[in-house]
């Protein structure tokens, strides 16, 4: 029968795929195992960025020799990103000790670079890189120089991660890369390619009774433990994110999420942003009930767990079915919270993400303007802490009325069009929000706005936006606003904007056809 614990490492492991229906007697290794580089059994195998698997040496020595291979299929390797394969790891592994074979060792980076010399076109890079200086000095100049830092995303993201930055780092310059609206994988998750490029071996999945078992133990170190294999498990196999979100997972889970050992809750939370990335387990997800216990990690004490926790939530956002929910279950104004206090850059980002797609649903911007979030969102844009993101978020809610009325109220078309005066852009991308925001206050074409507009002199502002930025969508929503400005004053009788501003005219009472009384807002 053995101990409970070998009977854990053999359920954790079994798999149906090819490997498992090979001859464990041969001596021979699958095809699978072997290095497509070194030709030899891999100990420390790692997958690139175009999906190949190699020996981390061998991947180490083709990055510092700036060298390329072709392999037998024809196809190049992209060896910016690697990450370990830790599935393929555990089935060479095992089949080492099934076979009776010795466990492989991890190949050196001298013994790399030997066997790089063997190739024809290895040997022609190393003569041209080395200046005909003998292939001794070579290896130890490589030693010496190490390339570019490998990702091991699968290894670092078990371990704490630090969540303190040195208070003179900037954060205006966070969404430089991808626009936001573009981005679709939580921070947290910081994995080299999308989930559909990994090509995985299936000895990475397993049946769920298993990690239930563990997950439902009474002993602390064995919910642990499973918690432990099921990250790795959901973090390397886009199989297993799908056959493992069952409904008796998701509940064992859901109950460790609010678990008071801080390392139980913080693999717990971790599994869940794992298991959200897939678009068929957000509503699943969000139904089980699982946005309660992340809005309460967002109130703990744990950085780590808030992290993964503002991750989950951006993830599940993503889906237009969740985006209600979400807002309604309370989780607005605690991601708001992480997004401005967050001592973690990742937090802040994922935060934020969550808020710019649970803003594009009207009932989630009614909430956040009642609680005072355009003014919050100013003051980030004035101080510089994330301008593109809160723009962004200000746009959204610049498309419904109480928003407007809420920007308007709170000075924003003089802040934004001054900001645009000044120029004092972390990016070209954060000038074009800037634009798009006054787009989105000009909806209409409100007396108010246009008001605004012309005492701030929006028309000067506009018009170097059209002739000297470079984004076509910047000029574009430029000239709307500037269209709807001129229509505006060849059709109206001259006004004197500074007296009608000055004598209230936001509480002015409006009559409408049919004697009916209104307070004034930002459309007529």
């Amino acid at each position: 029968m053995g101990s409970g614990k070998h009977r854990w490492k053999i359920s954790i492991y079994r798999s149906n795929s090819t490997t498992s229906k090979l001859d464990t007697r041969s001596s021979k290794p699958p095809n699978e195992f072997i290095c497509p580089i070194s030709g030899s059994l891999m100990a420390d195998p790692v997958i690139v960025s175009t999906g190949q698997t190699f020996e981390r040496a061998c991947v180490t020595a083709c990055k510092n020799l700036g060298f390329t291979p072709t392999l037998n299929d024809g196809s190049v390797p992209d060896f910016s990103m690697v990450i370990p394969n830790l599935a393929l790891k555990t089935s060479i592994f095992n089949w080492a000790n099934v076979s009776l074979s010795s466990p492989p060792k991890p190949l050196e980076l001298a013994d790399a670079l030997k066997l790089l010399e063997s190739t024809p076109a290895a040997a022609e890079k190393l003569t041209a890189e080395g200046g005909g200086v003998e292939s001794g000095e070579l290896i130890r100049r490589v030693g010496e120089s190490p390339g570019p830092n490998l990702f091991q995303h699968a290894d670092s993201e078990l371990s704490r991660r630090q969540t303190r930055f040195d208070s003179g780092e900037s954060l205006s310059g966070s969404f430089t890369g991808t626009p936001l609206v573009l981005a679709t994988r939580p921070s947290c998750y910081s994995s080299c390619s999308s989930s559909s490029e990994f090509e995985l071996s299936e000895s990475g999945t397993c049946e769920d009774d298993v990690y239930v078992a563990r997950l439902r133990s009474t002993h602390v170190y064995e919910q642990e433990e499973g918690l432990v294999a099921l990250r790795r498990t959901t973090r390397s196999s886009v199989e297993s994110r799908v056959s493992l979100c069952t409904p008796r997972l998701l509940s064992s889970l859901r109950c460790l999420i609010s678990s008071k050992y801080t390392d139980i809750q913080v693999n717990s939370v971790a599994v869940l942003v794992n298991l959200s990335l897939e678009n068929v387990n957000k509503v699943r997800i969000v139904r089980a009930g699982f946005v309660p216990p992340l809005v309460d990690v967002l109130r703990g004490r744990s950085p780590e767990a808030q992290e993964h926790a503002c991750g989950a939530l951006f993830s599940l956002a993503l889906d237009d079915g969740n985006k209600t929910a979400i807002g309604v279950l309370g989780a607005l104004q605690p991601l708001f919270h992480m997004m401005m206090r967050s001592e973690s850059e990742r937090a802040r980002h994922d935060a934020a993400l969550s808020l710019y797609h649970l803003s594009l649903v009207q009932s989630n911007r009614l909430k956040l303007v009642k609680f005072g979030s355009v003014q919050l969102l100013l003051g980030m844009v004035k101080s510089g802490q994330m301008p593109g993101c809160a723009l962004l978020i200000l746009c959204n809610l610049g498309a419904c009325n109480e928003g407007r009325a809420a920007m308007l109220d709170a000075g924003a078309v003089e802040f934004l069009i001054e900001l645009l005066r000044k120029g004092e852009f972390d990016s070209e991308s954060t000038q074009e929000s800037c634009v798009a925001a006054l787009c989105a206050l000009s909806h209409g074409g409100g007396l108010r706005f246009r008001g605004l507009a012309k005492v701030a002199g929006a028309m000067d502002v506009l018009k170097d936006v059209v002739e000297n930025n470079s984004r076509e969508r910047a000029k574009e929503k430029a000239r709307r606003v500037l269209e709807m400005l001129k229509a505006k004053e060849e059709e109206e009788e001259e006004v004197d904007w500074e007296k009608v501003l000055e004598s209230g005219f936001q509480s002015r009472p409006i009559t409408r056809p049919g004697g009916q009384s209104c307070s004034n807002s930002t459309d007529f």
